[in-house]
């Protein structure tokens, strides 16, 4: 045994995630289960099972799913057992979540509110270990004509030039904007240079004719809207 890969089909029956999940629903799989389900095989006297607990309990700061949103390649790939292959399935399971989220909101989606803005985004940008600044594209009619990133800063800190942002919105034509970015503290509270920027957009927006409607601020699961705070008006 100790000179093979431990497959899901050697664990006792009770045990099997596939069994388990064909008689009772994939609900009834614990968080380690479903992982090795998907991770299928184990490492040199690691079951996949095992394997899959030392996945969860790898993050410190982050124990079991949410924190393979914070996991890089090469950490996945630090923990014994893990290769590039299942490296990259754990990256692709993070992002798939995320995008699943995203499109669960995107049904729904109204751009009318701060509220709907930030549920719209939140996956996508509350556990990122950089700040990013993205831009929203908006006609007339709330439709949203795109988004990208238009900056990527450090740890706490990203530059945004007005110029980048309405180039970019004219090529969009848009009417309005909305400008996002995360706090990677998980602290949504704007700064001082967050305000600053905003009134820095706000002003170029004026002169050309794009209105920014809002800067959102994303955290961990929390956003604070500087349209809602007044910031916007002053």
């Amino acid at each position: 045994m100790n000179n093979k890969y431990l497959t899901v089909k050697e664990l006792p029956m009770s045990e099997r995630p596939y069994e388990k999940c064909e008689k009772y629903g994939a609900c009834s799989l614990s968080d380690a289960e479903l992982l090795a389900a998907i991770i299928k095989t184990g490492s040199k006297n690691v079951r996949s099972i095992d394997l899959a607990h030392h996945i969860l309990n790898y993050s410190k700061a982050n124990k079991g799913l949410i924190g393979l949103n914070y996991m890089s390649m090469n950490e996945f790939m630090s923990i014994k057992g893990i290769g590039k292959v299942k490296a990259i399935q754990m990256l692709c399971i993070a992002e798939l979540t995320k995008r699943m989220a995203k499109a669960t909101n995107q049904a729904g989606l109204k751009l009318l509110s701060p509220g709907a803005v930030a549920d719209y985004y939140m996956q996508d940008m509350r556990h990122m270990t950089r700040e990013q600044i993205l831009i929203v594209f908006i006609d007339s009619k709330s439709k949203v004509l795109g988004d990208m990133v238009i900056s990527s800063g450090t740890v706490n800190s990203s530059i945004v030039a007005p110029r980048e942002v309405f180039l970019n919105a004219l090529r969009h034509c848009a009417t309005y904007i909305i400008m996002l970015h995360n706090h990677p503290s998980g602290d949504p509270t704007p700064s001082k240079e967050d305000v600053i920027t905003t009134k820095r957009i706000k002003e170029a927006g004026i002169l050309i004719g794009i209105k920014l409607m809002d800067h959102i601020i994303i955290g961990d699961n929390k956003y604070i809207s500087l349209k809602e705070q007044g910031i916007l008006d002053t």
